[in-house]
């Protein structure tokens, strides 16, 4: 079974995705962010690097998602590769950080790619407003980050919205604002309640 973990930059993706792991056993999958060799220069200039950036991500998260469908295991993923499609690069297109030509060469790879995927079994999206995932961003202090602006947090917001709103799988929204489940439990026990009615047919309390 495949567990998808969809929000904006900020919202508790990674957290959750760990989280839920430990609670579940299920095998968790993490973006690529560390050792991802475009992330630096691509916050420091996003016009010049938004196209090395978004094909690498889409060639690690087609990886994971080939690997994901051969195991055997439960898989709850941070982030899955629709959303950084058609929210983070289609984004980066309406900016003008991505030229036609290059933005047509992602889609046709990205095309190919898709006719061997399947959507998660479930699909998680954490929504959370961009002053929430300001105050978040700021906290956990990655400096690359310190200089994403509130319109671009803004664009993605939006197109989240849209994309969720269109999502032809299942999917549970999660109002992401006044939870903390990190540090309350009664907050992760409420998002658990959720998934376990959804997934095993359970009601919550």
């Amino acid at each position: 079974m495949h567990i998808g973990i969809a929000g904006n930059i900020g919202s508790g993706k990674s957290t959750l995705t760990g989280m839920l792991a430990a609670h579940y056993g299920w095998e968790p999958r993490y973006e690529s962010v560390a050792g991802n060799p475009y992330l630096e220069d691509y916050y420091a200039d996003i016009a010049r690097w938004s196209y090395n950036l978004e094909t690498y991500f889409l060639a690690q998260r087609f990886r994971d998602v080939l690997e994901i469908a051969r195991s055997e295991k439960t898989v709850v993923q941070d982030r899955t590769i629709f959303e950084g499609v058609y929210i983070f690069t289609a984004n980066n297109y309406a900016l003008g950080n991505l030229s036609k030509r290059d933005f047509d060469t992602y889609m046709q790879l990205f095309e190919l790619m898709i006719s061997t995927v399947k959507y998660p079994d479930l699909l998680i999206y954490l929504r959370t407003s961009v002053p929430v995932l300001v105050s978040r961003i700021q906290q956990r202090g990655r400096e690359y980050e310190q200089a994403i602006s509130l319109e671009y947090l803004a664009g993605l917001n939006e197109r989240y919205e849209r994309w969720i709103g269109a999502y032809p799988g299942n999917v549970l929204v999660i109002e992401g604002d006044g939870l903390d489940f990190k540090n309350r439990p009664e907050d992760f026990n409420a998002i658990t309640d959720k998934i376990d009615a959804r997934l095993f047919g359970l009601f919550p309390k």
